[in-house]
């Protein structure tokens, strides 16, 4: 079969194709976008005719592929760990439902939060929904989880989770492809009221899943991607999960590992690989990224009491990405530091791209509020969101997405008028348009700023929602047509724009102002411009 040279999202993303999916669900979001990108961008997936379009976020997603598995089909969702906050009700409620077809969701972790607002480790959504969860070390068994994922939900009737993080998913190493699979037929469930989650079915569901424990755990404990490596010295014994275990190996390429060394890669824990460790070994050190998810639960089943140690007690650090340093500073090892990073090249804060229409809105927006006092912007997640820093230093909070709208809507009901919420296009469509709605309905004095580029442009420029759509959605809403107001960022326009946000500042109800110009980095894009063109903004 075919080698290729793959980061670890495109090898989930080959290995679900060639397992048989017939469709994929997300939306973006760094790190996990370039699975669903890589779909879009085959050949095979068109000619078969894989549902491969953009969701509007990722609760949606989460239901249309279930209702994909409903159908028969195999699908996989994706989303980055936060998303999975946004997806948590049908995801949870899927454990609970069972699947018909396959279904796999994908959830990638962002340690350090290269691009996120927290760390949280989606293994805990796994535990906590009670599903399997797949681990990979490396692109090949990224690659194999996806591939054989789908089996394995078909098997045990549940979604199955795979997670992976920043460094995995964004690193490149060679793949072996497997034997390309055919798409499911189509299938209805032969249960009719499965997915009926009415309590008197529920209840009947619940217990299924809670005596289905006991398969998945059998599954975890004959899995090959959980392994026992014999060890001489039985003084210390090593847990290494996920890309935490190339850590560890890379500490010891020129020497022998002597400890025994349990590699877990799929969940629920196996109870007797991990019962054998603690009762041969003096002491156990747990090497993970993310969470002390698996520490956690050590000191929770073993009963001989041996010392645990990793994340809980400092031997690893409880913050940021892990790295092998890290790990042969908890084994007392000699360490690579390298030479210091040169100021020049040190962290320094991002900056908006030079003609950047939301560089021009904030300008106008600082202007306009001058007569009012400090702090009273709500910002949302985007490019925008760097509003936050000098020179513009313009918004006051960046929580999650379409919490812009919302608090500023508190705010306002707190007496802080104007209150303002800074929201991009897309996000607004993602998860903004209810919060607008619960302005409507009491009449909040709040001023919303939805900045139109016409792309989900923080992620990369994938489509948006709301293109050729924000006034008619607004409306639809209920928000006063003359409240509704569109400009052009540019700076020959600047008094125009300070104009019309002082207007509606001083309005004392719900006002809309879009700010509307084609994202600097898709100007290329000839296809989004001639759409542009089309809808004649």
């Amino acid at each position: 079969m075919d080698r290729l040279l793959l980061l670890g999202d495109e090898a989930i993303a080959q290995g679900a194709l060639d397992g048989g999916m017939s469709g994929i669900y997300a939306y973006p979001g760094t790190p996990s976008t370039e699975i669903t990108e890589y779909v879009q961008a085959s050949k095979y997936a068109q000619d078969q005719q894989i549902h491969r379009q953009w969701s509007a976020n990722e609760k949606t997603a989460m239901e249309a592929a279930l209702g994909m598995s409903y159908a028969g089909k195999r699908s996989m969702v994706c989303m980055k760990h936060v998303g999975l906050n946004v997806a948590a009700d049908p995801f949870v409620n899927s454990a609970i439902t069972g699947v018909n077809g396959g279904m796999l969701v994908v959830s990638a972790d962002d340690p350090s939060m290269h691009s996120s607002q927290n760390e949280q480790d989606s293994r805990f959504y796994g535990d906590f929904a009670m599903i399997p969860i797949l681990e990979p070390s490396n692109q090949q068994e990224a690659y194999d989880m996806a591939y054989e994922g789908f089996e394995l939900s078909e098997k045990l009737k549940v979604p199955v989770l795979i997670r992976i993080t920043t460094r995995l998913a964004h690193s490149r190493s060679a793949v072996v492809r497997r034997e390309q699979k055919e798409q499911n037929a189509g299938r209805i469930p032969s249960n009719l009221r499965q997915f009926v989650l009415l309590p008197v079915f529920a209840r009947q569901n619940y217990e299924g899943l809670l005596n289905n424990q006991a398969a998945m755990e059998q599954e975890a404990a004959a899995s090959p991607y959980n392994k026992y490596f014999e060890g001489s010295d039985r003084s210390l014994g090593i847990i290494a999960s996920g890309i935490a275990y190339n850590y560890l190996m890379e500490n010891f390429q020129d020497r022998q590992l002597p400890h025994p060394v349990l590699r877990l890669n799929h969940y629920p824990l196996p109870h007797q690989l991990v019962d054998r460790l603690l009762k041969e070994c003096e002491q156990v050190v747990v090497i993970e990224e993310g969470y002390p998810f698996i520490e956690r639960q050590l000191k929770g089943f073993q009963e001989k009491g041996t010392p645990i140690r990793g994340k809980l007690d400092g031997s690893l650090p409880r913050t940021g990405e892990l790295n092998p340093n890290h790990v042969a500073r908890a084994f007392g090892l000699d360490q690579d530091e390298g030479q210091p990073v040169p100021s020049i090249v040190s962290k320094r804060p991002p900056a908006m791209c030079k003609g950047c229409g939301h560089i021009d809105a904030y300008h106008a927006l600082n202007q306009a509020l001058g007569e009012y006092t400090e702090g009273r912007v709500f910002s949302d997640i985007g490019c925008y969101t760097l509003g936050a820093l000098p020179p513009f230093e313009a918004i006051n909070s960046c929580v999650d997405m379409g919490a812009s709208i919302t608090m500023a809507k508190g705010a306002a009901d707190a007496g802080m008028v104007p209150a303002v919420a800074v929201i991009g296009d897309s996000t607004f469509t993602h998860s903004g348009m209810t919060g607008l709605l619960d302005c409507v309905v009491e009449k909040s004095p709040v001023t919303i700023i939805i900045s139109d580029n016409f792309t989900t442009a923080m992620t990369g420029g994938q489509d948006s929602h709301a293109l050729g759509r924000l006034e008619r959605i607004c409306e639809g809403l209920g928000v006063e047509t003359d409240h509704i107001r569109v400009f052009k960022p540019t700076r020959k326009n600047y008094d125009q724009m300070v104009d019309i946000m002082k207007e509606e500042l001083a309005y004392e109800g719900v006002s809309v102002v879009i700010p509307r110009r084609q994202c600097i980095q898709t100007a290329k894009n000839k296809k989004l411009t001639e759409r542009v063109k089309e809808l004649g903004l």
